[in-house]
């Protein structure tokens, strides 16, 4: 590639389990991310994104090869090989220098997936010692914690509510490292190629353990409660004795403190340290922020991802543009955009050639104000919703939500902009019946002819017996919760 090549460098920063509206710039009343806001407030802010696949291993194969889900055959968190084109490897092709730091959660462990390289490790913790090593265990033990789980000796779970201020130097911290690495990337990369260059943090991803000054900030700032909508409520009281790593919860006044503090406190450290990465950037880069899910920490007594609720479906999207490109920015678009849409975005932006494997669609035409023929909604869906013994489907445009759960035969309706907290079940108002069948029928015109069976004779099925999809353990009675949740069909109702 000749010394002139003008193709912009691209970066791509994911974060895990950051909720779309924990940023400054979308409205939220606490959370400081001062560096994210300045990436949408002079570029583009997408209001109203989700994570069709929202958990870890689904939401990444549909970022990483613009599929979704049912394309790229992964619903939920398993190891399989992924088999499509990815969007480092055509970048790769195309004569970009890649280079991943942080995590990428795909399989099998180690293979690059078209980087170039790779500073990689999928989380802080050490519990794969004996198979292989990450490359931030090897910081670790480099720098004298031999020996020991230094990513979580703090006992915080890796999934739980459980959280305190880190127990090491921030410098140890694993968002401090993925930043060191991207740094010296760029010092040490290519300089007659544009670079892509893919940093992906863990935070706020459990355990909430950020360095104790931001810890400490939240602690003691007046955080909102978490919404509770009668439709979805299961405890009546706080409640002692819960797993740490459980998904339904009514937390006492200080677990929920510490564990909202831990949270909110490990996403203002990721974006100070977003800061000291941006310094160094070239100024022809592109740079992309997206988040794989959200959290639905404590919203309506559920705890992490993989319900269709806005704390966890809606994620943060950001794009800035440099200004060589001569677009317009500084806006914010209300269409409906995901995950399947980042590889081809950043392949039109480097001008290359969008394999035919990609769902997703380039979003510089709603950037330049050319919506013509945008989608009007979207479909998402994941399997293993624990307590619900159920998948679930759902299609949304960012102002209407409907919900179906097949193993369960729950059905949910709710209008996010009178009521963005989800807090009214509309789904048996016959207000909205009208929407509601609309919603129904975009569902069923989704959904027809898959082979799980969701559609017999042009109406959705109650699915039952083992093709509910449970997860070992969580088909016990004291599990069930689902008369609780919704609306309960009986099988053939829709």
């Amino acid at each position: 590639m000749p010394a002139e090549d003008s193709r912009p460098n691209i970066l791509l920063i994911v974060t895990d389990q950051q909720r779309g509206d924990a940023l400054g710039i979308a409205g939220h009343p606490v959370v400081q991310t001062p560096n994210m806001d300045e990436i949408g407030a002079f570029g583009t802010h997408f209001t109203r994104a989700y994570s069709a696949h929202p958990v870890c291993v689904p939401a990444r194969r549909t970022l990483m090869t613009g599929a979704t889900a049912a394309h790229h055959g992964v619903f939920m968190n398993y190891d399989t090989r992924l088999d499509l084109p990815t969007l480092p490897a055509a970048l790769t092709a195309a004569g970009y220098h890649t280079h991943l730091s942080g995590k990428l959660h795909l399989h099998p462990p180690r293979k690059l997936h078209g980087f170039m390289s790779a500073d990689w490790a999928d989380s802080p913790a050490q519990w794969n010692l004996g198979r292989y090593r990450t490359d931030y265990q090897r910081f670790l033990v480099e720098n004298g914690f031999v020996g020991t789980d230094a990513g979580y000796a703090a006992g915080a779970s890796n999934n739980g509510w459980v959280s305190r201020p880190f127990h090491l130097e921030e410098r140890f911290h694993y968002t401090n490292w993925t930043v060191d690495c991207a740094l010296r990337f760029l010092e040490r990369r290519d300089p007659t190629v544009p670079f892509f260059l893919n940093l992906s943090i863990f935070a706020p991803h459990q355990p909430c353990m950020p360095p104790a000054y931001y810890f400490d900030k939240y602690l003691d700032a007046d955080l909102p409660d978490p919404p509770v909508g009668d439709w979805a409520r299961v405890y009546d009281e706080p409640q002692r004795g819960l797993g740490v790593n459980a998904w339904r919860v009514c937390l006492e006044p200080d677990a929920l403190r510490r564990m909202r503090a831990g949270y909110f406190g490990s996403i203002e450290h990721v974006d100070h340290q977003i800061g000291r990465l941006m310094k160094h950037l070239p100024e022809n880069t592109v740079i992309m922020f997206v988040s794989d899910h959200g959290e639905m920490l404590g919203d309506h007594q559920w705890l992490r991802k993989r319900v269709p609720y806005e704390g966890s479906a809606n994620i943060p999207f950001l794009l800035r543009l440099p200004k060589s490109m001569g677009v317009a920015q500084g806006r914010a678009v209300d269409r409906p955009v995901e995950l399947m849409d980042v590889m081809p975005t950043l392949l039109d932006i480097a001008g290359v050639e969008v394999p035919e494997t990609v769902d997703g669609k380039s979003v510089m035409p709603l950037i330049r104000g050319e919506d013509a023929g945008w989608r009007d909604w979207l479909h998402g869906e994941c399997t293993r919703i624990v307590t619900m013994n159920s998948g679930v489907q759902f299609i949304t445009d960012g102002r209407e939500k409907y919900v179906w759960y097949p193993g369960a035969g729950i059905e949910q309706f709710f209008d996010l902009v009178a009521d963005p907290q989800e807090m009214t079940n509309l789904a048996d108002d016959p207000a909205h019946a009208a929407r509601v069948a609309l919603f129904r029928d975009r569902l069923i015109a989704t959904l027809d002819g898959r082979p799980e069976g969701f559609v017999r004779d042009g109406r959705l099925q109650v699915l039952g017996g083992d093709t509910q999809m449970f997860l070992p353990g969580f088909n016990r009675p004291e599990h069930d919760y689902s008369s609780k949740i919704g609306k309960g069909l009986l099988d053939g109702d829709r």
